[in-house]
């Protein structure tokens, strides 16, 4: 058998141990009448927003492969649709399965208790992680066996399947951000700060679109997201090493992937058969015995392949020890005692919970990048000492850290699938003992969340600066000398200033957007409110669809702008002012984003926890003045961890992508200078 197909044959395998995973979620029951009905409303709400956000996705797809088919040649453009069509499928599978766990769930809690609740939320999840690493090695494997391995001709088409996975996870988070957020801070401020009901209350209009929100936001979206860092830290090393001449390097990137795959798989069933012991403790030793297991797979992979020195192997093991310590990091900010100090200035009012969370944020960029600096340093010194080029060990670092990608977005998405059966069992009344099972799943799923969102930030950086890489490399290859990125160059300084205002400006429209989006929402919970008669005293229904179908509008027609700037700006400022400014563009669009994720998100998810360490009775509990205080902080933080925040990562891989796949047809000077 040619091993080029091996990483492709893996990927089916993992598809069929998603399936085998959702038949084993599907035999779990889905409640009684009452259960049923709100997890069908979740379901069809969900299927109903990824269904039209497609659609117009398939638009703007559309657009990239004509321009690609016109410009770069038919390979490129094939490869456009299997990136947009692999990352849509694993959001659209994660998505669909975690709205058929959540309310299995709910009911395992109810009738089976924590251990049962837990293995559902987690095979619920498990799919999603089993999908985005599988069909990225069906997609991107299938391309290399037929465009570049043994000697093919068309490796540069590679990077088309970068593109349209990129484009695809943009919209899909920044529109699953929309939607979720809207309704979320509309649930909130509404029903418990002026309603004074607590969360996930049936008489609240928003909460189902909320629910639907967790699944389109933090399933599919997040999918898409770990989707296109993951392929894209492939496809960097894979053009890095082809300008080596080297087919073993350019081969290892995906079977680096495969055998994580496998060491995902593991790291599930370690989960499986700890989860009726402490749940922390069980995802605990899935998230930090994966990676263990991949690392010595990879060791024997690695000397396996005569032409790849074993040296490069510790380019791999800093990727994946630098991926755990910044969740690790994550963890701490979003869950340790700055979570406490958060919470206890809400004491004196929602002002200095807002200004105690800007400062948790801040300071919790600092760590996690300095880690990323040290898994630059130490990736680039092995590589250059085994003689291999110093960008490729920041590609293969970044493979490192992505391969164990199932296990890793298995612990994330399990998050929203715990969060949406706590909503459910408290819409559908099933008794206190259930919540608190549920509320105990939900709490360790912010967390996982947490040091999902912590990974996924240090993924995309490197997966980015890997990408930027394989750019650089490509355009000295056309122009030589003549192109450099000196910080003597004005055209560099000029594209870094270009550069840095974007994550601001994406930042800008997306907190806009949630706010327009927000603003629409509690007017018309307000509405239901005064209007319904009985809705307050439980006796009538809430119109859910409604706020459904205004998440759904404000955030499909919201997300495009944020599109069009992303994939427009490289071609704007690459052939307007050249490829020396383009990289510029990207080392200061690099930083910004960087910066900008991690303190978004990890602010978010410190007020988040703030709202739920005070809801659990401390600090005066729910209804409390420092309860209210802490709902505000909760809700400038949804936006921040869970829109703004996520729309960093696949922003400046998104431009990064772009500008390598156009990086053949640029102009060392642009049309203005």
């Amino acid at each position: 058998m040619n091993i080029s197909l091996l990483p492709s044959l893996l990927g089916a395998f993992g598809m069929v141990a998603a399936f085998v995973v959702y038949l084993l979620v599907m035999k779990y029951p889905d409640g009684e009448d009452k259960v049923k009905k709100i997890g069908d409303q979740i379901h069809t709400g969900a299927l109903t927003f990824m269904k039209t956000e497609y659609k117009i996705l398939l638009a703007f797809v559309v657009v990239l492969v004509v321009l690609a088919y016109q410009f770069l040649g038919t390979e490129t453009a094939i490869a456009v649709i299997v990136g947009a069509a692999c990352s849509s499928l694993a959001g659209f599978i994660g998505m669909y399965a975690a709205t058929k766990a959540n309310v299995r769930t709910a009911t395992a809690a109810q009738k089976d208790g924590a251990p049962a609740a837990l293995s559902v939320a987690f095979y619920g999840g498990s799919i999603m992680g089993l999908c985005v690493a599988s069909l990225g090695l069906i997609g991107l494997g299938g391309l290399y066996y037929f465009y570049a391995a043994n000697g093919g001709s068309h490796i540069h088409a590679l990077e088309g399947f970068g593109m349209g996975a990129s484009v695809v996870a943009l919209f899909s988070r920044v529109g699953g951000g929309i939607f979720t957020k809207s309704a979320d801070v509309g649930a909130d401020l509404v029903g418990k700060i002026e309603a004074g009901i607590p969360e996930d209350d049936p008489r609240n209009p928003g909460v189902i679109a909320d629910n639907v929100g967790d699944n389109v936001g933090d399933v599919a979206g997040m999918g898409s997201d770990i989707f296109e860092s993951y392929c894209g830290s492939m496809i960097a090393s894979i053009a890095i090493a082809y300008t080596m001449n080297s087919e073993s390097l350019m081969f290892l990137p995906l079977a680096l992937a495969a055998v994580g795959l496998i060491a995902s798989i593991v790291g599930i069933v370690i989960v499986k058969l700890q989860s009726s012991k402490e749940p922390a403790s069980a995802l605990r030793s899935g998230t930090l015995l994966a990676p263990l297991i991949f690392i010595g797979m990879a060791y024997f992979v690695i000397q396996d392949m005569n032409d790849v020195p074993v040296a490069v192997l510790w380019c791999v093991v800093s990727g994946a020890v630098g991926g755990v310590l910044i969740g690790l990091i994550t963890e701490y900010y979003t869950g340790g005692n700055p979570v406490k100090e958060i919470a206890e200035s809400g004491e004196t009012g929602p002002a200095t919970v807002m200004i105690s969370g800007l400062s948790v944020g801040m300071q919790s960029v600092v760590i996690p990048i300095l880690i990323l600096a040290t898994i630059i340093l130490v990736s680039t010194s092995i590589a250059s000492g085994a003689g291999v080029a110093g960008v490729y060990g920041v590609g293969i670092a970044a493979v490192g850290m992505l391969s164990t990608v199932g296990i890793t977005m298995a612990i994330d998405a399990y998050g929203p699938v715990a969060d949406n059966a706590g909503g459910i069992a408290e819409m559908a009344g099933m008794g206190k003992e259930v919540r608190d099972i549920t509320d105990s799943l939900d709490e360790l799923g912010n967390t996982t969340a947490a040091i999902g969102k912590g990974f996924a930030i240090g993924a995309a950086a490197l997966a980015a600066l890997a990408i930027i890489s394989a750019y650089s490399a490509q355009v000295s290859s056309v122009y030589g000398e003549a192109f450099s990125l000196s910080l003597n160059n004005p055209m560099v300084l000029v594209g870094m200033f270009i550069g840095i205002c974007i994550p601001f400006l994406i930042s800008a429209i997306t907190m806009k957007a949630v706010g327009d989006a927000a603003f629409e929402m509690i007017n018309e919970i307000r509405r239901q409110f005064k209007e319904i008669p009985g809705l307050m005293d439980g006796t009538a229904d809430p119109d859910s669809e409604k706020c459904v179908e205004i998440a759904t509008k404000a955030s499909l027609k919201k997300m495009m702008l944020p599109g069009i700037i992303a994939v427009a700006m490289p071609a704007v400022v690459g052939f307007g002012l050249g490829a020396i400014a383009l990289g510029g563009m990207l080392a200061g669009g690099l930083l910004g984003c960087v910066a900008l994720a991690l303190f978004m998100a990890n602010a978010g998810g410190a007020w988040d926890n703030a709202k739920k360490y005070v809801e659990k009775g401390n600090l005066g509990g729910k209804g409390s003045e420092t309860h209210a205080a802490v709902v505000v902080g909760d809700t400038v933080g949804d936006p921040f961890k869970d829109t703004s925040g996520p729309a960093m990562n696949i922003l400046i891989n998104v431009m990064a992508m772009v500008s390598l796949v156009i990086s053949g047809l640029l102009p060392l000077n642009g049309i203005f200078f």
